[in-house]
């Protein structure tokens, strides 16, 4: 899969367009995981998305050397890795042991990108969800994103970025950032379109790569809006394609990377081939004029979320 956007802040090092999310709910087992990203890899994925939080990075850490002792793949380097820094660990001096353990539950030597993964701290692991309100805080952003420039600068990520960010608190990042952040992955797909954060992304450099690109179906946060909107069920039809590759190919159309989340073996491959049609026009015109629905999962994972929510 060929496929690739640069990532401006980053000379010369690009990111596949499609990536593969190691995210699931309720959580798979390891064994499940690692299966699942062996067949990706066999299937041409060569972007993996995963996180402390996930308890996926080591069986995705497995599944990369199985990968390599069959021959799926000669180099790590043919890989493109991404890990989060989760909130527990959101504060100076937990970053860069947070990235070590992540590295060392991968098995790798370096990432290609580390994302902070929410703009929160949590006092400690949070015991239940939602999470209660006086165990969360927003984060030092300023510290924090100095521990993330420096873990590019000792090579333990070829680059650093965020999550789930507002364009206030990307303003606030650009305001010291010595290295911009090259990516923010955001929720994105046709019914929450991220109009302003694409703009705004555009202008100042930064990627954007959405994930829940088909509105996290069958989660707690998510819904099944996607699979249930007409005018998205009629352009599949009549392009002979899947709601989630019209959602994809949409995506991928705003200039965004995408990460999908099958581990089943001929979704997988569906979600491969959006390369070689197009929406028209016309398509992409009824697409753009659908209602859009905010979704704020901050609400569903902390406690009185939505107030929260006007900090960040």
């Amino acid at each position: 899969m060929e496929n690739k956007v640069p990532l401006v802040s980053v000379g010369g090092l690009t990111m596949p367009v499609i990536g593969m999310g190691t995210a699931s709910y309720p959580p798979a087992d390891a064994a499940t995981i690692k299966s699942a990203v062996v067949e990706a890899i066999r299937a041409g994925y060569r972007h993996f998305d995963t996180a402390f939080v996930y308890g996926s990075e080591q069986p995705l850490g497995e599944a990369i050397a199985e990968a390599l002792s069959i021959g799926l793949i000669q180099s790590r380097d043919e890989l493109f890795i991404t890990s989060k820094l989760w909130c527990t660990f959101a504060e100076q001096d937990l970053v860069i042991p947070a990235i070590k353990t992540s590295l060392e539950n991968l098995q790798l030597e370096y990432l290609d990108l580390y994302l902070i993964h929410w703009p929160l701290k949590f006092s400690k692991e949070p015991s239940r969800f939602p999470v209660p309100k006086e165990e969360v805080s927003v984060m030092d952003i300023e510290s924090v994103w100095s521990a993330m420039e420096e873990c590019q600068h000792l090579g333990l990520t070829k680059a650093i970025g965020v999550s789930n960010f507002s364009t206030k608190k990307l303003d606030e990042i650009l305001s010291f950032a010595k290295i911009p952040p090259a990516v923010n992955q955001v929720e994105m797909n046709p019914l929450w379109q991220q109009k302003e954060m694409k703009e705004y992304c555009k202008a100042k450099g930064i990627h954007v790569s959405a994930h829940s690109p088909l509105g996290s179906k069958g989660t707690v946060w998510g819904d099944n809006r996607i699979f249930e909107c007409d005018v998205l069920e009629k352009i599949a039809d009549a392009k002979g394609k899947t709601r989630a590759q019209i959602c994809l190919r949409w995506v991928y159309e705003q200039g965004a990377s995408v990460i999908t989340k099958s581990f089943n073996k001929e979704r997988m491959k569906e979600n491969l081939e959006i390369f070689d049609w197009s929406l028209s026009a016309e398509e992409l015109n009824q697409i753009s004029g659908l209602p859009q629905q905010k979704r704020s999962s901050l609400s569903v994972f902390i406690e009185q979320g939505s107030e929260l929510e006007a900090e960040l």
